[in-house]
Order: C-alpha cells, then structure tokens, then sequence
C-alpha cells in the first residue's frame, strides 16, 4: 500500500506519518544481486505545505541484507535517514502527480533509500576477502606456516632501492 497525503489535509496544518512499508511495495528487491530488501521500511514524517511544494521531513529507517563483495560472507547493513527527506513541488514541469487530492510519498521515499545503498558491500573494512582466505588453507594442507608467500613478482620489487 503506498504512503499518501492528503494534500487537503495540509493546507489547515502539518500532518504527522508514523508506520512501516513492506518491502515489496517499495519495488527495489531486484536492483542489485549483492543488496537485498526483505525487511519493512520504517518512517516517521512530518508532512507540510509550504507554498506550492510539499516538504517531507523526518526519519527513515530500513535493514539491508547484504552480501560482501569480498569473502562473499553475509552481513546485514542498517540505512538511518534523518532530517529533510524529500521536497515536492506541486506545479511546474517537476510538479507530482495527485489524484484524489493525494500525493503518493513513495517514489520520494524509494530514491532517497536507493542513493543510501552501498555501491560495492564489505562486511569490514579488515575483510581480507577470498583469495587470503583460500591461500591461508592452501598453506595450512601443505604444512607451510602462517606466513603468507610472496609472489615472485612482489620479491623482485622489494629488492629495488629508491
């Protein structure tokens, strides 16, 4: 079910929003393999009419359940938002669309999660990822020690003075 406002309601005074939006109705599930929607967003806004746009002010808050880029490791990533939200105006080439004197806060909502994403998910920023990982248990089967082995071409680097 969308989030509306009547706008009706805000010429007279602000109007307060309290509640969840389940996942599915905010359509961003499918976005990026690595970032999972499955929990609701939750929000609490204070709608209000100034001129001829409408300010959304408040707090957003939504869990993420994420997969690092590097150890493949899943990790859950929480998005807080406060402050303004979003400002829609009502007429001009921008203008959003109302329909029974309603206005629908989701599109807002759904953009200001979507720039909160992260683009490239770690679990840490320490995450040595998997290839240190493999490594390290390639050593251990052989015997060899915790040291890690440097490549042939980092050893010849390492020789050079500057």
């Amino acid at each position: 079910m969308p989030l509306l406002v009547n706008i009706r309601h805000l010429a007279t005074r602000e109007v307060i929003l309290k509640g969840e939006i389940a996942a599915s109705e905010l359509d961003i599930d499918s976005l990026d393999e690595m970032v999972r929607v499955k929990e609701p967003l939750q929000y609490d806004l204070e709608v209000q009419k100034t001129n001829e746009n409408i300010l959304v002010q408040g707090r957003l808050q939504i869990a993420l359940d994420c997969q690092c880029v590097r150890c493949l490791s899943p990790f859950r990533h929480e998005v807080k938002l406060r402050g303004a939200i979003c400002n829609l105006s009502l007429q001009g080439e921008e203008a959003v669309t109302v329909v029974n004197d309603c206005v629908d806060l989701t599109p807002c909502l759904r953009e200001d999660i979507l720039l909160e994403f992260p683009q490239h998910p770690v679990c840490g920023h320490d995450c040595p990822g998997v290839l240190k990982d493999s490594r390290k248990g390639a050593q251990k089967a052989r015997g060899v020690g915790h040291a890690e082995e440097e490549p042939a071409a980092w050893a010849e680097l390492n020789k050079l003075k500057f």
